[in-house]
């Protein structure tokens, strides 16, 4: 079984004014006989805030794969591709951008996405899009691939 964190980027949510309908998603796809999910935090749109807690979970040793939804795209807010960046020990592009590629075919907004995906330790950490249905196109994508790269 493995370790799952779930960690929403929103600074709404974590105000309690927004329903975190994308980071349920997450959950409900991913959680099951292969992945259990340990920890589930909504942050604010702050890069260090969101690196921080990152770095926290890959380095505590009980989660596997981090996956975050939200900031993402082009707002002035939207830091979670740098955040993600600044801990990681490696990239892995191939994930992100065959997760670009197909759900280039259900939306040309998929094009401003800059999601990104890489390792720190031995966690395997993926960032997807805020929006509920983003986060089931990308998922869709790479969850054939989870349990080989974890």
């Amino acid at each position: 079984m493995f370790g799952l964190g779930v960690l929403t980027v929103s600074t709404s949510g974590s105000q309690g004014t927004r329903d975190d309908s994308s980071g349920q998603a997450i959950k409900e796809i991913i959680e099951g006989d292969d992945f259990k999910v340990v920890r589930y935090e909504i942050v604010t749109d702050d890069q260090a805030t969101i690196s921080q807690k990152m770095a926290e979970w890959a380095d505590a040793g009980d989660v596997d794969l981090i996956v975050s939804t939200g900031g993402t795209g082009l707002g002035r807010y939207d830091v979670t591709p740098e955040a993600c960046l600044a801990i990681l020990d490696k990239e892995v592009p191939g994930m992100a951008e065959a997760m670009r590629a197909k759900t280039l075919e259900f939306t040309p907004m998929a094009m401003i996405s800059r999601s990104v995906t890489g390792i720190r330790g031995n966690t395997l950490i993926i960032t997807l899009p805020g929006s509920t249905k983003g986060v089931r196109e990308c998922l869709d994508v790479v969850v054939p691939v989870i349990p080989h790269a974890v």
